[in-house]
């Protein structure tokens, strides 16, 4: 079916890609825009793939005819949240020499990171940008004469606030069918209203429903056998800077389908698998895995997969094992097979057989924002061949910053300085329907996808890979890689979602920059941005594109930030090597020289996590504690200290975390058991105390108690 998919969420300013699903790239595609606000003269190219720029709020509808018929899809565009905003580096904030750089180019979220289309020239001795963004922290990076060496970063707080967040429930009454919606102000922010809306593909028309406020009644017997409502909550809040206007924001849409049979039954096609949040995840950069002396192959990861095993791990995820001429393996030639050194497609589903014999599941690292350059699809395409000629992004050659004579008049579209992974054009139908053969070929093989630079591919798309990948299995996971962080593609996309608020937060707690406290502020993040309390995050102290956390950091702080990200809600997860003391980057596993004691940390961690389901549980409380005052040299400072409540139905418990390299002895003031649930050893320092609120306990990194 060519249907274009769900009602679409936007804000001026925020153009929304319109596509058909399942594209016949030789097939006759036609849009058209059928209804706008009386104000707009927005319009549609006469294209098969079309971007709505819509120039005012409210509702548009977009209809597509196809082979199959005739098909309209609903966009709700609400008022542009930008506000001006100005990034500026000076050159005394740069440790290099500057004299001789007139220019530079300004990347971030705001403009894709895409080098050249954001110039800025020298003034004095200060670079300035100028961008519109919405309210929350933006950072930049200054590239100097369009190079990374060197560059500066900027950051940016625009006032305002952040995004509400709504969840829908159902509820059968017998003659009436109920959408009632729960809709939560943004931190500091007024009460939301409830925008409903119907999905284009059912047949439930507006006279089989009825909405007052934050509930919609439907007609039971009016029911097709699946409905989907689609919602969105709405808030007026005052603006930070123009006394008597106001900034509306909108949540992302929530979406729950109804399933009409002899029963009613609801569902949230948008949610993860339940299984997700109790779930430890490890990644493997694959060439590093076997060790010194041997080549990594498949067949010599499977050998290993005990040791993944007695760690504890439900989910691993591999690097690219497709064909590829680089180590890291992003750089993908053939998009259909594995690499020839890793091993046969053969072995590969072996070593997959035996990881879900060991009860772990199995991440697909799947690059599909980008080829090689190598890639023949690429040399097809910049040698003029007409087949290729739309397969992949062109800029002005004026934007390019690669420095390379590329062959034409123009050049490619790439990320940051990535000359060598240009990116994929999806406006083209060849290149849609040739993804969604990749996905077709490895979603059968896998259980789930890591979407790499998921930021740069349209969200349109991800929501029919969505689609596509459950169709099958609710299990199948989808995890992006979107840094920073962006509730967008929580709107029926991914599953779960790289945590960078908690990430960056991290690495100030463990370089000095930032007191433990901090971590607080991190959590907060995901309300301020919107991530409904259903969403899942992937919490993490480093990864393949890191420094390793020991390496940058201050001696002893790993310990206390691995134990935040298994302490707190989400997915926690251990990259290779984290655990054995592997200083490099992306170095080779150290398996007969690894720091055993580290490797024991966390599998305790693991262990923990598995054996208590309130460190599994949505609740965070914040804890007040005190710590000793003593020798400067062997008392930890009070700001490298933090503790915090864990709790659900059956127990709670109190984290206690340190991240200085002297022990902290910390009065608790909370009626707990002073054994350390990690270490399974009496923390208490006071002779004779049975509680912890009787004495003081002992933090080295991390203690964990049993409130009574």
């Amino acid at each position: 079916m060519h249907h274009p998919g769900p009602p679409r969420f936007a804000t001026v300013g925020e153009p929304v890609e319109l596509a058909p699903r399942t594209p016949d790239p030789d097939a006759a595609f036609r849009w058209r825009l059928i209804d706008s606000p009386d104000e707009s003269t927005a319009a549609l190219p006469n294209d098969p793939v079309v971007h709505l720029d819509a120039d005012v709020p409210g509702v548009y509808v977009a209809e597509l005819d196809a082979p199959d018929g005739t098909h309209r899809v609903t966009v709700r565009v609400f008022p542009d949240p930008r506000q001006p905003a100005r990034f500026t580096v000076a050159a005394d904030e740069v440790d290099a020499d500057l004299d001789d750089v007139e220019s530079a180019s300004v990347i971030g979220a705001f403009n894709d990171f895409t080098m050249g289309t954001n110039r800025v020239e020298r003034d004095g001795d200060e670079w300035s940008a100028d961008a519109l963004l919405p309210p929350g922290d933006h950072e930049a990076i200054f590239a100097f004469d369009d190079e990374f060496d060197p560059y500066a970063t900027a950051d940016v707080t625009v006032e305002g606030p952040g995004r509400p967040r709504i969840r829908l429930h159902g509820r059968d009454d017998g003659e009436q069918v109920r959408i009632e919606a729960t809709a939560r102000p943004t931190p500091d922010g007024t009460d939301p209203t409830v925008e409903f809306y119907f999905d284009d593909r059912d047949a439930l028309a507006a006279e089989d429903a009825e909405i007052d406020g934050h509930t919609m009644y439907l007609d039971r017997a009016a029911l097709p056998e699946l409905s989907r409502i689609h919602a969105v909550a709405v808030s007026d809040d005052p603006h930070p800077e123009r006394e008597g206007e106001t900034v509306e924001r909108a949540s992302i849409a929530d979406i729950i389908e109804i399933h009409a049979d002899e029963e009613v039954a609801f569902s949230h096609p948008g949610d993860a698998p339940d299984w997700l949040e109790d779930a430890t995840m490890y990644q493997i950069f694959v060439r590093e895995f076997a060790g010194e002396t041997v080549d990594t192959t498949f067949r010599e990861i499977e050998r290993r997969v005990p040791y993944i095993e007695s760690l504890g791990i439900d989910v691993v995820w591999f690097t690219p094992i497709c064909e590829s001429p680089t180590p890291h393996g992003y750089h993908i030639t053939d998009f259909f097979d594995t690499a020839t050194d890793l091993g046969t497609r053969e072995e590969f589903e072996s070593l997959v057989e035996s990881l879900r014999e060991a009860g772990i599941s199995v991440i697909f690292d799947l690059v599909i924002n980008h080829t090689s350059r190598d890639h023949p699809a690429f040399q097809l395409h910049r040698s003029g061949v007409a087949e290729y000629e739309d397969y992949y992004e062109r800029v002005p050659a004026t934007q390019d910053a690669t420095a390379i004579d590329w062959a034409g008049d123009d050049a490619p579209g790439i990320y940051f300085n990535w000359a060598k992974i240009p990116n994929l054009n999806y406006d083209s139908l060849a290149v849609r329907s040739w993804m969604l053969d990749v996905i077709d070929e490895w979603a059968g093989v896998v259980d789930g996808f890591r979407c790499d630079v998921a930021w740069g591919v349209p969200h349109g798309f991800w929501k029919e890979v969505r689609e596509r990948v459950k169709s099958e299995t609710d299990d199948f996971l989808l995890l992006d890689e979107t840094v920073p962080r962006d509730v967008r593609f929580r709107e029926n996309e991914f599953d779960y979602h790289y945590d960078t608020d908690l990430y960056d937060t991290l690495r100030d707690i463990g370089t000095g920059d930032a007191p433990a406290a901090a971590l607080f502020d991190a959590l907060v993040e995901a309300d301020r941005h919107g991530f409904p309390d259903e969403a899942v995050h992937m919490r993490y102290v480093e990864n393949h594109d890191e420094t390793r956390y020991a390496t940058e950091c201050d001696d002893g702080t790993l310990r206390p930030a691995a134990a935040a990200t298994f302490t707190l809600p989400g997915v926690p997860m251990i990259y290779y090597g984290q655990e054995r003391g592997v200083e490099d980057q992306r170095g080779t596993m150290r398996w007969h020289d690894g720091d055993d004691d580290l490797t024991d940390f966390h599998r305790r961690l693991v262990a923990l996590r598995d054996d208590h389901p309130a460190l599994r549980s949505n609740d965070v409380s914040k804890v007040s504690v005190e710590v000793e005052s003593g020798d400067a040299d062997a008392t930890a400072d009070a700001e490298s200290v933090i503790a915090y409540r864990r709790v659900d139905d059956t127990e709670s418990l109190l984290v206690v975390l340190n991240f200085d390299s002297s022990p902290a002895r910390v009065s608790l003031g909370v009626d707990c058991e002073t054994e350390d649930l990690l270490s399974g050893v009496d923390a208490a320092t006071g002779a004779g105390a049975e509680t912890a609120e009787d004495a003081c306990v002992e933090v080295t990194d991390v203690v964990v108690l049993r409130e009574r």
